[in-house]
């Protein structure tokens, strides 16, 4: 009964050993073999390591894990266990990787085929970054010429113009008024709400007068120009701001506790109001003018907070950049696409987590991680002063708008991965 058997596989055998005879090169049945159960391959799948398999072979072996959960579990525990079989592992590993390079480039066909699209879309967005990056970087004033560094008894009636239109677009209804009185800002520390009220300024909206004083007060307070925008809050905060823009990325949830912790008054007070403001603040004044004057969040605002706190913190910062779109055009938008991207990573991050019975392990996840960036953030502050105001730049920037880039083809990645699980 085993002699038709027998008889089959020694043809194989032969068919492996013997080359196909052609008049081109010659071509052995070995080199399309499966890794996996070492027949002809049928339905060949090339991973990105470049070796090939049957895609039954490659369903079936994924469904070992979905069959059989604990008892791989275990064997798993067991493995880790013995320091032999770990040292191997590793060893193993290491020659595999000293073999990459050498390895033939069969594999890579299919998958420059599938991605040549994405690829193109890839650097078409890098060039965009590029372009947007120098055009920012050429066109925008020194940050030591910004006001925020300059003392406002020392600003010209330009500036101070320049002061008022960032107010809001309503301030430039008074900007002619201001320069044909010659305004600088001496003579700006000097102004009362009455003067304001009467020839030559004229302010009769009570709510402009009130912004620009509720502003002046400000500046009085501080001395210089405090802060409205990205790039001026960078330039008071050039540390703060590359901490947050990647504790933001890695860790939203203990960033956010960060800010309501340590800087409360300044940034987190004005975040909570403009990504859930109330009712009645849902007017058509501009951002800025929102947040002149703020009060303490209401329970509606705190509920509505921690809801997309717990759940969708990448939304949190998606929103606030929404809100900021007329000041920052162009960057708010890649704040939002990266805050989108991020999103999904964490859904596959928490999908990983759920697909492999490992709930267990959150919250050594969240020490571990919470440990992380605690060290990273304490390894910054202590070397920051060392650090030179270029390479900070390059940081930030490369962050602010070469992430979302990165980010995207990491999504795609998920994406196919979790096809292939599904197959």
């Amino acid at each position: 009964m085993e002699e038709p058997q027998k008889s089959y596989v020694n043809t194989m055998d032969l068919e492996r050993d013997e080359p196909l005879k052609s008049t081109g090169p010659q071509i052995s049945v070995s080199e399309f073999s499966c890794h996996c159960c070492y027949d002809i391959l049928v339905n060949p799948t090339t991973l990105n390591c470049g070796h090939s398999f049957c895609r039954h072979c490659l369903a079936l072996w994924d469904a070992i894990e979905k069959l059989f959960p604990d008892a791989i579990r275990l064997r798993f525990e067991d493995i880790q266990q013995n320091n032999d079989i770990v040292q191997s592992l590793a060893a193993f590993q290491k020659y595999g990787n000293d073999q990459i390079p050498l390895a033939p480039n069969t594999g890579r066909a299919n998958q420059q085929m599938g991605g040549g699209f994405f690829s193109g879309v890839l650097t078409a967005l890098t060039g965009v970054a590029v372009v947007l990056l120098v055009y920012h970087w050429s066109s925008r004033e020194s940050e030591h010429d910004l006001l925020v560094h300059k003392a406002v008894a020392k600003w010209t009636a330009e500036e101070v113009v320049l002061w008022l239109e960032q107010l809001g677009p309503w301030a430039s209804l008074y900007r002619e008024r201001f320069l044909s009185e010659r305004v600088n800002g001496r003579l700006l520390l000097t102004l009362t709400e009455e003067e304001f009220s009467k020839t030559p300024y004229t302010i009769e909206n009570s709510s402009h007068r009130r912004a620009i004083l509720m502003e002046l007060e400000r500046v009085k307070a501080l001395g210089v120009k405090p802060p409205q925008n990205l790039w001026e809050y960078k330039a008071v905060n050039p540390g703060r701001s590359l901490f947050l823009l990647y504790a933001l990325k890695s860790s939203p949830r203990l960033s956010l506790l960060y800010l309501y912790l340590f800087d409360y008054t300044d940034t987190f007070l004005p975040f909570i109001h403009t990504i859930c403001p109330l009712q009645e603040d849902s007017s058509g004044e501009d951002i800025v003018t929102k947040l002149l004057d703020l009060k303490e969040p209401t329970w509606k605002q705190w509920r509505e907070f921690l809801v997309k706190y717990s759940f969708l913190p990448y939304q949190l910062i998606a929103e606030f950049a929404w809100d900021w779109l007329e000041v920052h055009y162009w960057t708010s938008r890649f704040l939002i696409i990266n805050a989108m991207l991020l999103s999904v990573l964490e859904l596959f991050s928490f999908w990983r987590i759920w697909s492999r019975s490992e709930l267990k392990t959150v919250p050594q996840r969240m020490w571990s991680h919470f440990w992380k960036v605690s060290t990273q953030g304490l390894f910054v502050a202590m070397f920051w002063p060392l650090i030179p105001q270029f390479v900070c730049n390059c940081l930030f920037y490369w962050a602010l708008y070469f992430n979302p880039i990165i980010n995207i083809d990491l999504v795609v990645k998920e994406l196919r991965r979790l096809e292939t699980q599904v197959l």
